[in-house]
């Protein structure tokens, strides 16, 4: 069972890995102007590939992730509140997967209405769903209500942190210019 949470763990982070990526290309999709049609053919044909990769990466995840909720019975009970919230939050990364899907269609059309600053806000979604996905199987909390307190202090802290990381980069770059 060890070999199938392995790769388990391997697809989803695969899969994940383009989760963060595509969303980036439509930021760029959504800054291009009219005239720039070589840059956005390039583009939607990059995005057209890292769809249909991630969604292959997405099947094995998921039926190996029922093979393991199977065989663990984990979340059966209604004591395992832990595993019914990440499942929820599973069926939401599906659901943004398939409106990635939607928005790749709006921009083969050229039908895209949304900013680049829409899609900056739009890209950071699967980053904040893994946080609290990976947290959740991590540290099965009993209690919920304070698990997701706890996990937002420490989220706040570490956008924080990086924030002021950001900070002194930029300070640094521009004195070296």
């Amino acid at each position: 069972m060890l070999w199938i949470k392995t790769f388990h763990i391997i697809f989803v982070a695969s899969w994940f890995a383009g989760l963060f990526y595509l969303p980036r290309i439509f930021v760029n999709l959504a800054m291009l102007n009219e005239n720039e049609t070589a840059t956005r053919d390039r583009l939607i044909a990059m995005s057209d590939k890292l769809m249909r990769f991630m969604t292959i990466l997405m099947i094995p995840s998921l039926i190996l992730g029922i093979i393991l909720w199977g065989h663990y019975g984990i979340g059966f009970s209604v004591d395992q509140e832990w595993m019914h919230l990440k499942l929820a939050l599973v069926a939401f990364v599906i659901l943004y997967h398939g409106y990635c899907f939607r928005l790749l269609k709006f921009f083969k059309e050229n039908i895209n209405k949304r900013s680049q600053v829409w899609y900056r806000w739009f890209n950071e979604i699967p980053v904040i769903l893994m946080v609290f996905i990976v947290s959740l199987v991590v540290q099965k909390p009993i209690e919920i209500i304070d698990f997701l307190l706890n996990l937002s202090m420490y989220f706040l802290l570490a956008i924080f942190v990086s924030l002021i990381t950001f900070y002194i980069f930029k300070k640094i770059k521009s004195k070296s210019n």
